[in-house]
């Protein structure tokens, strides 16, 4: 099953912009994405994008 989300686009006052993607609450829980959790976007090409976790810095210590 898929999930769709949209590309949100957040204009800032100095010319600068900030794209969010949201990533939808049961692909997250199904994912166990846990909050501050780090990931790296993967460009395939130009209509597919990879997600992978990526340990984070304090794990990686440890």
């Amino acid at each position: 099953m898929g999930y769709k989300s949209t590309m949100q686009i957040i204009q800032r006052s100095n010319n600068t912009r900030q794209y969010y993607l949201i990533c939808p609450a049961p692909l997250a829980e199904a994912l166990e994405i846990q909050k501050g959790e780090f990931i790296e976007w993967i460009v395939e090409d130009k209509q597919t994008l990879t997600l992978k976790r990526i340990p984070s810095p304090k794990k990686a210590k440890a």
